[in-house]
């Protein structure tokens, strides 16, 4: 089962990528000239830097070496350059077809076309290189945000709970150890009396983590109560026994479909991502209800689950705070205008019924290290009982 979902959603992402390159590199091909031997180095750079992605995939299930690691960056960045090269061709032909029927184009542009086409062309390439560069930018600067929630249930032995969470860190080659480090001194600055992670902490791609220890600074968290997670989808894709294995090595505990009772205080409910029964063989998700059944509701309960699906369940089950990731929130602007529609909360706070429910844009990144239209972020909650 998961060879073929591996297939499936191979062929369908190639599809797609090698579409969308070879409409980017037809473009940048007929502004050179025919005889021009710059055709052939245009040529050879673009499939290179076009493979580098997917390569580089295929490569550290290899060998992972300073090869590998170099040819991931490439195919990172040019990751979030093709879909925003993509965008600026696509508007620049629609333009044009407009043009064609309806002229509108000054004379200065129709009266030396290669002209036109050359500075339209290093136009593009700056407009991207610069786009690019900010969302990398961004990446560096992440956010605190602060929640203050009101749980309507008595505690006897405390009557606060600081919570610090995080989602989708995507551990990896481009998400190293000098990221990972920087969060979780980020994390310690907040004094958390625990912490929550909903989720995707390393990438799929687990090769590259466990040979160069990426997450050894996880170990450095200072949480009195420990600190917690629930797989996500990239943990199943990446092999999830070895992904939980090397988070439980690292001093992060996996709840996987199970409830735990803290300091007699609270329950922490850890859900099974769903992509489990395809990724992962035979790992059902359990309806939150099942997990819920022997548990004492006069007590707060919280829910780490990576996918915000299907909130109602939260709600009716008297979840009192759901903790979520995955969207990104669309990670390169504008597919947050897609994540909105296909996620009731793409990204932040909802009250569901009596249900506290926040979504995390993520403090990683998948793919590039870029992001436009979010800033990555530790969400701190303060939970007064």
């Amino acid at each position: 089962m998961r060879t073929i979902g591996f297939i499936v959603f191979f062929l369908i992402f190639f599809s797609i990528y090698a579409g969308i390159n070879f409409y980017i590199f037809i473009h940048g091909w007929h502004v050179l000239p025919k005889n021009s031997n710059y055709r052939w180095v245009y040529l050879i750079v673009f499939i290179f830097i076009s493979l580098a992605f997917i390569a580089a995939k295929f490569l550290e299930r290899v060998y992972i070496s300073t090869f590998t690691d170099i040819i991931s960056w490439i195919g990172a960045f040019w990751f979030a350059a093709m879909i925003y090269f993509f965008a600026v061709i696509l508007l620049i032909d629609i333009l044009r077809a407009v043009n064609h029927f309806l002229p509108f184009f000054p004379d200065f542009m129709t009266q030396n076309p290669f002209k036109t086409k050359y500075i339209t062309t290093l136009v593009s390439v700056a407009v991207v290189a610069i786009i690019v560069l900010a969302g990398f930018i961004n990446t560096h600067h992440i956010r605190i945000k602060t929640l203050k929630l009101k749980v309507n249930k008595h505690v006897e032995n405390r009557s606060t709970l600081n919570i610090v969470t995080i989602a989708d860190l995507h551990l990896s080659v481009i998400v190293g150890s000098e990221k990972c480090e920087k969060i979780v001194n980020k994390i310690n600055e907040l004094k958390p009396d625990i912490v929550l992670m909903a989720g995707d902490i390393v990438d799929s791609d687990l090769d590259a983590v466990l040979e160069y220890n990426l997450g050894e600074p996880l170990k450095k968290i200072e949480a009195p109560l420990g600190v917690y997670t629930c797989t996500g989808n990239h943990e199943f894709i990446g092999g999830a026994e070895k992904a939980v294995k090397y988070l439980t090595d690292h001093n992060i505990s996996v709840i996987r479909d199970s409830a735990i009772l803290i300091d007699s205080s609270f329950y922490l409910v850890g859900r099974e991502d769903p992509t489990g029964n395809r990724y992962g063989g035979n790992h059902r998700r359990k309806p939150l209800n099942e997990l819920l059944t022997d548990i004492d509701k006069g007590l707060p309960i919280i829910v780490l689950d990576h996918q915000p699906l299907k909130l109602e369940e939260a709600a009716e089950n008297s979840v009192d705070l759901q903790l979520s990731g995955h969207t990104h929130h669309g990670q390169l602007w504008p597919a947050n205008l897609i994540t909105n529609r296909i996620y009731e909360v793409s990204h932040g706070y909802k009250l569901k019924g009596d249900t506290h429910i926040y979504v995390s844009c993520g403090v990683g990144t998948w793919g590039p290290p870029v992001r436009l239209g979010s800033r990555p972020e530790i969400v701190n909650v303060i939970l007064d009982f």
